[in-house]
């Protein structure tokens, strides 16, 4: 059981869930994992938990990841960015809050390239879901409401100039 479920706590599970992965490029493995681990947490450290996870998905609905993920995942609807955020979740915070810091980044992360050019999208929806499956009891209806974040789309498609990223991407060259 963890002590508390603030944002370190979440990402010392992640960890876990990652080092108790067999392959930790399959995010739906470490997902599994974290939400094993949390089964075995109290109501109130889950409830955190669901809230911590939301507050990741609030910190990273920005329009430059979301065009690094339409590039990479060749689209990205609404849903497609929640689950590719939930794929980044997965990567762990040094990651996650390194693409955050700069969307780019994402080109150097390894297998991103590949998965790009074989058609693979990366995402994770088992992710969002880590805090709902243990929980199948009343706890459900403590959960607090999922973040509605305003952001506005100001970016467009590929070939023009949203940022480096996809001017890379587009001209294949290495980052």
């Amino acid at each position: 059981m963890l002590a508390a479920m603030n944002k370190e706590q979440f990402w010392k599970l992640i960890e876990k869930a990652r080092d108790r992965a067999p392959d930790t490029r399959e995010g739906s493995d470490i997902a599994a994992h974290a939400s094993a681990l949390l089964a075995r947490c109290s109501a109130q450290e889950i409830t955190a938990a669901q809230q911590t996870l939301w507050d990741l998905m609030a910190d990273s609905y920005q329009n430059p990841l979301w065009a690094a993920a339409y590039v990479v995942n060749g689209g990205c609807s609404d849903d497609g960015f929640d689950y590719f955020r939930g794929w980044l979740i997965v990567q762990g915070r040094t990651t996650f809050e390194r693409v955050l810091a700069d969307p780019d980044t994402l080109a150097e992360l390894p297998g991103v390239r590949t998965a790009a050019n074989e058609g693979i999208d990366l995402d994770c929806e088992d992710m969002l879901s880590i805090a709902w499956t243990p929980t199948r009891r009343p706890l459900v209806r403590n959960f607090p409401p999922a973040p509605s974040p305003s952001v506005t789309r100001v970016w467009t498609l590929p070939g023009t100039s949203i940022s480096t990223i996809v001017k890379r991407w587009l001209a294949g060259s290495p980052p």
